[in-house]
């Protein structure tokens, strides 16, 4: 890499982890390419980054954000995964490690902050958070279709009513 690109990456890796409310940093040497490739997708389809990392320069990078204290995470063979929902890359990466026994989780950040991987476990537990807005719009809709089906149940009962007066006047004729 040239010294322009390694900049070039340390200032798009430090954007990125400035809007990420979590990071995984995970060990993934023995993965082969085509496993590589598939987090990466699971990553891409719950909204997170993953990426193969060089060292240095995310240590670099980390120095500038809220992530600093993560940094001595990073020897070996690392990568990491980031987003800016707090739950996607913890859930996918959790989820992977059970998969995969080249891929070791081996802590993490969350909101500026260094987890361990017990907490990254319990994050993975979480609901993501387009299964919370569900949840919430649930909640809101749930006493407007209540209203709904009272408002008409009179009206129905009536309609069962008639309905049944006219079969039996149909009957006694």
């Amino acid at each position: 890499m040239k010294l322009s690109e390694k900049k070039d990456f340390v200032n798009m890796m430090k954007d990125e982890l400035e809007t990420s409310a979590s990071v995984i940093v995970a060990h993934y040497s023995g993965l082969s390419v085509s496993e590589t490739d598939i987090i990466r997708k699971e990553m891409r389809n719950n909204g997170a980054k993953f990426r193969v990392t060089k060292n240095r320069l995310t240590k670099l990078a980390l120095a500038e954000t809220r992530f600093k204290d993560i940094a001595d995470l990073f020897a070996g063979s690392t990568a990491i995964a980031y987003s800016a929902d707090p739950i996607a890359p913890a859930k996918v990466a959790v989820n992977f490690e059970k998969k995969y026994e080249n891929f070791k989780i081996i802590g993490g950040g969350y909101d500026g902050e260094k987890i361990a991987i017990d907490k990254i476990n319990f994050l993975a537990t979480l609901p993501s958070l387009d299964e919370v807005r569900g949840q919430i719009i649930n909640l809101i809709m749930s006493p407007a279709q209540k209203i709904a089906s009272i408002i008409m149940e009179p009206g129905s009962q009536l309609a069962r009513l008639m309905s049944s007066k006219s079969q039996q006047g149909e009957k006694s004729n």
